[in-house]
């Protein structure tokens, strides 16, 4: 079948055009199989990257059709269908009958472009390295043997050991989008899986470095772009959140308006099943009058809602706050147990 590819074609600070290819393929040729073709058969300028075609190197990652995969995991077939059913779920017309099934391909997000497909990935290896994703075992005399682990310890290390570096999830991270001081959900996932290995020494310092600011997990948006995207179901976005549990049940770690912010939440909710926003303000914001920045910004805001009326003077509990609080306390005594378990030999 013949199939219209769509390319954005670019070169280093130049606009970018779309640049269209027409194709005999079959369903199940992959991506880079496609681009293989065209840059072989039609266009030799064409430029991405490529290595492996097993999805093992993670190097051909770009945007296909609006979000970033392996060039040489997705087929056309799939693709076709993946836009087919967009279209019937949207309930959008689908393309007229004698038209060609189209497929766009752009280079990834988040970072700048080199040339057409190729982008330029010093800020995610930067970012990468600022989380210092290493196992440490500096305070440790150094065996005559290898540091062993139990398979319980090394299956801890699996999931986020299969990430293969490439850069599909920090192209769809919303949170870098807006705030270029994050470090990326591959380099936290990367960092999860430093915390999670038994053989590192450096915990407290790790949590005390993740928690700092919108930098480190804190930044995450949630907008799980980042584990719809994985190719290989490392689930970044999951990995941070272990991160922030580690910080929160450990009593170590420098207090932040972050960690204020998580504990308070689920506190007042336990208290009244929804939040008191008189009192959250004030254990967050000011740290209970302890923040003294913090207190003056409140001040202000707390005098024009009393001026505006905006002010609740009373807070009122919901319905079925006993079953509220039930629920949370048997969350977190299941995730009490889980821990210990997972940190039994």
């Amino acid at each position: 079948m013949q199939v219209l590819f769509k390319v954005d074609r670019q070169s280093q600070n130049a606009p970018a055009w779309v640049q269209t290819y027409t194709l005999d393929v079959d369903p199940g040729m992959t991506i880079l199989d496609c681009l293989n073709r065209i840059k072989w058969e039609q266009d030799g300028s064409l430029a991405f990257r490529k290595n492996c075609r097993n999805t093992i190197c993670g190097s051909c990652s770009m945007r296909i059709n609006g979000r970033s995969a392996l060039a040489c995991k997705e087929n056309v077939g799939h693709e076709l269908a993946r836009l087919q059913q967009i279209a019937s779920t949207a309930a959008l017309n689908s393309q007229p009958a004698e038209s060609l099934p189209e497929i766009t391909i752009a280079p990834m997000g988040n970072m700048p472009v080199v040339k057409d497909l190729v982008v330029d990935m010093q800020s995610f290896w930067s970012n990468l390295k600022a989380v210092d994703p290493y196992v440490s075992t500096a305070a440790r005399q150094v065996p005559e043997r290898e540091f062993l682990q139990t398979p319980a310890e090394r299956s801890r290390l699996d999931q986020t050991g299969n990430c293969i570096l490439c850069g599909a999830c920090y192209s769809e991270c919303n949170a870098r989008t807006v705030n270029p001081d994050f470090v990326g959900p591959h380099a936290l996932a990367k960092a999860y899986r430093t915390l999670a290995d038994s053989r590192d020494d450096q915990t407290a310092a790790r949590l005390d470095q993740y928690n700092q600011g919108t930098q480190g997990v804190w930044g995450c948006t949630r907008c799980f772009f980042c584990n719809s995207v994985c190719p290989m179901d490392v689930a970044p976005m999951d990995q941070i959140g272990n991160i922030k549990r580690e910080i929160l049940a450990n009593p170590s770690v420098e207090d932040s308006r972050p960690i204020r912010h998580r504990r308070t939440l689920v506190d007042l909710v336990k208290q009244g099943g929804w939040v008191d926003e008189r009192q959250f303000g004030l254990r967050v914001v000011t740290n209970s009058f302890r923040d003294l920045q913090g207190l003056v910004t409140m001040g202000k805001l707390g005098l024009r809602m009393v001026q505006r009326g905006k002010f609740p003077f009373t807070f009122h509990a919901s319905a079925g706050t006993p079953q509220v609080r039930s629920l949370i306390e048997s969350v977190q005594n299941l995730a009490v147990e889980s821990k210990q378990s997972n940190s039994q030999p």
